[in-house]
């Protein structure tokens, strides 16, 4: 493994890698196994400090109370969660074709780097009350470049590893990421219970360091691939297929949920509650926590049962959930409504365990009929496995948009009754939605007339 120089300058130096085949095992075992891991453990620390300042937020609005000074409402509190969420969704996009643009290492450097704006900004913005709120607005978007770098990361270490190792290492990595949302709201915890409520700026300052020495990290132990080149047509043939428009849906529904109560649960046991912020911060870190440590479970029950059968009981359970928190809130049963935030956490996680689980099989199932068909083994797999991968980066950024409107559904129901409600009353209905998409599209018999998507329904089963 020798740097060498790809088509496009200035790709050479000592971190370009000019061949790199981890489907050559007498490759993968004499030392690409070893660079491949050495990588991949950088980019979970880039994407779990990445995770941590996307989700900062949903720490430092419990900060923002009227002892200190803060006049800002819940709904206000909820608007500023949805602006972070929003950004980190859309730059998932770009930041998915940054990599192949300026090489894997390179990017994570850049993208952690970048942390260092928001971070350093709500150290010195936080701390005065009299902050205008269109400036905390500003400044949460900014915390958006955090969602970003999931998307780059995923297809970064996605090249690196055999098709026979893609799922422990992506599983890890994402896992890894995820994890980045409870653990911000366990440092604001310890920062609530040694420095009281008053100190909402040293969450923000804790992080400044590790951002510094992940992208050390990076920057000493990654490689830029040479071969590894951009596919927007790749992407733009994905959003043509209905199936990707299903599947999003139905992400929307489960890693939406996920990120989107994760930002948000510590705020609802705050407003719909008023429980003080080190209770909120308490309680709230088990729900990401849960939800993160579950999703590999979904993909292996996907694996033995089927993902679209799995996925169908986890949308329905959630509508069940989402009925539940409804009464929960009617009834001021603070108990009853983290029991049942609890088993919506595991739902969602399983969920995206088994949507995730649901893509390539999709294509898997397409790919055979078009063997069966007479197209060429090689081309079958090589087209349907190049759409399925564009399909899992657009999905992923879609399915971020959820956690968007399930904040802005807090915020308009707090505007409107004082209470979370008529949210989850939405939520469940969309709940509903979901499952009813997934019996009729990838479980529901067709009838005698000829199906296309018959083999789709077959694998999904």
């Amino acid at each position: 493994m020798t740097p060498g120089t790809g088509r496009r300058a200035p790709r050479t130096g000592r971190s370009w890698i000019s061949r790199w085949d981890p489907e050559d095992e007498g490759f993968w075992n004499d030392g690409g196994r070893r660079v491949a891991r050495r990588n991949l453990w950088a980019s979970i620390a880039s994407e779990h400090i990445g995770f941590s300042v996307w989700s900062i937020w949903s720490v430092l609005v419990l900060f923002m109370t009227p002892e200190h000074g803060f006049s800002t409402t819940p709904e206000q509190k909820f608007l500023l969660l949805s602006v972070v969420t929003l950004v980190g969704a859309v730059l998932r996009v770009p930041y998915t074709l940054a990599v192949p643009v300026f090489g894997g290492r390179n990017w994570t450097v850049i993208a952690t780097l970048m942390l260092i704006v928001p971070t350093v900004a709500a150290f010195f913005l936080v701390r005065d009350p009299d902050t205008p709120f269109w400036l905390l607005l500003v400044l949460a978007a900014t915390a958006g470049v955090g969602g970003g770098n999931f998307s780059s990361s995923m297809a970064n270490i996605n090249s690196y590893f055999p098709e026979r190792e893609k799922g422990w290492a992506l599983g890890l990595n994402a896992g890894g990421g995820n994890i980045g949302v409870a653990t911000v709201q366990l440092v604001g915890l310890a920062v609530i219970a040694l420095f009281t409520t008053s100190a909402g700026y040293l969450v923000p300052l804790f992080y400044a360091p590790l951002i510094l020495l992940s992208a050390w990290w990076a920057h000493r132990s990654m490689n830029n691939l040479v071969h590894v080149r951009g596919d927007v047509a790749g992407q733009l043939s994905a959003t043509r297929d209905r199936h990707f428009w299903i599947m999003s849906l139905l992400y929307v529904g489960t890693f939406g949920s996920f990120i989107g109560t994760g930002f948000a649960f510590g705020l609802l046991l705050q407003a719909q509650f008023g429980l003080e912020p080190v209770q909120s911060a308490g309680i709230a870190v088990l729900g990401p926590v849960v939800g993160s440590l579950i999703r590999p479970v979904g993909g292996r029950l996907a694996d033995s049962l089927g993902g679209a059968r799995v996925t169908l009981w986890v949308f329905t359970a959630m509508a069940a959930c989402a009925a539940v928190l409804v009464l929960a809130v009617q009834a001021g049963h603070l108990v009853l409504f983290v029991g049942a935030f609890a088993v919506m956490f595991v739902l969602t996680g399983l969920g995206n365990g088994s949507t995730y689980k649901m893509i390539p099989s999709i294509y898997a199932a397409r790919a055979e009929d078009a063997i069966a068909a007479g197209e060429p083994r090689e081309q079958a797999l090589a087209r349907t496995k190049r759409v399925a991968s564009s399909m899992l980066g657009l999905i992923g950024a879609v399915g971020a948009l959820g956690g968007v409107a399930i904040n802005v559904g807090f915020r308009e129901a707090f505007a409107a009754t004082g209470s979370s409600a008529p949210a989850f009353v939405a939520f469940g209905a969309f709940y509903l939605l979901c499952a009813v998409v997934t019996w009729t599209v990838y479980l529901r018999r067709p009838s005698r007339s000829a199906s296309a998507d018959e083999p789709v329904r077959a694998t999904a089963r």
